[in-house]
């Protein structure tokens, strides 16, 4: 949020509260600090003003060993792990972003000479699951590239709302 500000020249707004934006043209970004449920509560939130499309940028840790901290990953969809996307829709509803958001973010990562992986997100609400062997064995069986704790929900509750969105995730560990 600051160095979006920053570089447009607008202010922070809610800068000692939580939910940081900035807002410049028509493009506002939000810090919803972490957590499906502050994820959903913004998407929720959102449907106020109806947004055209969002974008969700995110961090997530890679587990295979071809994702290195500093890569890109567009999310091609998220596994439903997190609890929160469940008040929305049965499990049975996939959690999927745009198709159409996915391609123009992909888009402009090629015209920026930027390569990146694509995958499926394992989204939970475990904090230090590393150290849980039954997690990560059951986190193999479902052969996800990387894991959050928000991307289900965001592509669940966009949905929801109708609201296209997005995602490009930076490995952060």
């Amino acid at each position: 949020v600051y160095a979006f500000a920053q570089k447009f020249g607008v202010e922070v707004k809610g800068e000692h509260k939580n939910m940081q934006t900035a807002t410049y043209d028509d493009i506002t970004i939000i810090n919803y600090g972490v957590g499906s449920p502050n994820a959903a509560l913004i998407l929720d939130l959102l449907t106020a003003i109806k947004p055209r499309c969002a974008i969700f940028l995110g961090k997530c840790g890679g587990l295979k060993k071809k994702l290195k901290p500093g890569e890109f990953i567009v999310p091609m969809g998220a596994i439903r792990g997190e609890g929160t996307s469940d008040y929305y829709f049965p499990k049975e509803v996939p959690s999927l972003p745009s198709f159409a958001m996915q391609r123009s973010i992909s888009h402009v990562l090629k015209q920026n000479s930027r390569d990146y992986h694509d995958g499926v997100v394992y989204s939970t609400n475990i904090r230090v699951w590393e150290h849980d062997a039954k997690f990560r064995a059951m986190l193999k069986a479902h052969k996800a590239s990387v894991i959050d704790m928000e991307t289900a929900t965001m592509f669940v509750v966009a949905f929801a709302n109708d609201i296209p969105i997005g995602a490009l995730h930076l490995v952060s560990d």
